[in-house]
């Protein structure tokens, strides 16, 4: 079933412009005159994503966020149990999908399955949508004649992402709000209320407070000089993110960014959890280990904990055990490593990793929670310690001027 995007006129002779899904062109043309409409134009959508590389399929990629496929695949994992065939349930996929991108791209796989490919190597085809996660499970699933069981895992997996990912960006949102009104009224008050006081500052004829004159200096520099700051920031945040996509630039800021008091530890919890959840779901959707693990390096965002999964992977490949490499990394908790051993040598593997990934998971919700009840106060307590530095360095001068008439 494709999707038509058609321009033609209604009953009353107005143009209208709309889509319509149909296996054919000419079953689309069909339908359209059932409806009245006299057709001007039509044309078959594509995403022109055949080819990996293609420069359309990244913006697709990018229109389909994680909350789409994550929704989408618990909708075809339930079409599925329901022993509805791909095709079919692909079919009712694009009637539910609000997603246009994603609309388009279901129709194309629904097509390449009906031709006769498998659904992981039609997956396969939009790497920005579908990552190896994703396609290495659903082909496992269809080796073992257990699609559907794979799907719900797949789609239980999916959410959980989903739902970190939100935590997090639920935990940082708040402290980048504040942040941004608070550096925004500064520069206000620094541009345009400061230079305003100046003047009587200047009348006095005598010498100013040290807050006074520090005031005054930020003021006359953001003045004269807004755009070096902008641009000095500017060409900063691009020479550091240039920096760090370097192999040397990236490896120091991950050990950076391990390493640092708060924000480390959380990186640290998220990239374990992230690596047992990933690893259990993939061991039990029937993946290899080896092929789950080198999946799993690329999950991971830190590059010292990639490199220490690679060196498990070889570990594992020589058959020897895998939590070797992960202790002598130092990124891996004992507690972890610990779990992953038993896990190896009870042949639990799957269910220890599942344990560790949901105990981790609670640890960051814990964690983000706190930190946002912590960095409230902070917060606030530095916008105000701010707004008191300008309020007595204005003050003061005033002050005493007072007290001299």
């Amino acid at each position: 079933m494709a999707i038509y995007n058609y321009r033609g006129l209604n009953k009353t002779g107005k143009e209208i412009k709309d889509s319509i899904t149909a296996e054919g062109i000419n079953q689309a043309k069909s339908k359209l005159r059932s409806m009245g409409v006299m057709l001007i134009d039509i044309k078959e959508q594509k995403s022109d994503s055949g080819g990996k590389g293609s420069a359309f399929q990244i913006t697709i990629g990018q229109t389909v966020s994680v909350t789409d496929l994550a929704l989408m695949t618990r909708q075809l994992a339930t079409l599925i149990k329901a022993k509805i065939q791909v095709v079919e349930a692909f079919s009712a996929l694009i009637d539910q999908t609000d997603n246009p991108k994603l609309k388009i791209v279901l129709s194309e796989i629904r097509q390449k399955v009906n031709e006769g490919t498998s659904l992981a190597k039609a997956l396969s085809d939009y790497p920005k949508i579908f990552n190896n996660v994703y396609i290495n499970m659903v082909e496992a699933g269809e080796a073992s004649g257990t699609l559907e069981i794979v799907l719900l895992r797949l789609a239980d997996f999916t959410e959980a992402q989903v739902k970190l990912r939100n935590k997090i960006r639920g935990a940082i949102l708040y402290p980048v709000i504040m942040m941004t009104v608070g550096f925004a009224m500064m520069m206000i008050i620094f541009i345009f209320v400061i230079p305003k006081i100046t003047s009587i500052f200047e009348s006095m004829r005598r010498d100013l407070p040290l807050q006074t004159q520090i005031c005054i200096w930020i003021s006359n520099f953001l003045q004269n000089y807004w755009w070096a700051v902008i641009g000095g920031s500017f060409l900063g945040w691009i020479g550091f993110k240039a920096y760090i996509s370097t192999p040397r630039g990236q490896s120091i800021w991950h050990r950076i960014v391990i390493k640092l008091p708060i924000a480390g530890e959380i990186v640290m919890m998220v990239n374990v959890s992230r690596f047992c959840s990933t690893l259990a779901t993939l061991l039990n959707s029937g993946v290899p280990i080896l092929t789950s693990l080198n999946i799993v390096k690329n999950i991971v965002g830190n590059v010292h904990m990639k490199n220490a999964i690679d060196s498990s992977r070889d570990n594992v490949q020589e058959g020897a055990s895998m939590t070797a490499p992960l202790i002598k990394s130092g990124l891996f908790p004992p507690m972890v490593t610990h779990m992953i051993k038993l896990g190896e040598n009870s042949g639990e593997l799957e269910p220890m990793l599942k344990i560790v990934s949901e105990n981790y998971e609670d640890q960051v919700d814990n964690k983000l929670n706190g930190i946002t009840s912590i960095l409230e106060p902070i917060l606030l307590v530095g916008m105000g310690l701010a707004v008191a530095f300008i309020v007595f360095s204005v003050i003061v001068p005033i002050m005493e001027l007072n007290t001299i008439n």
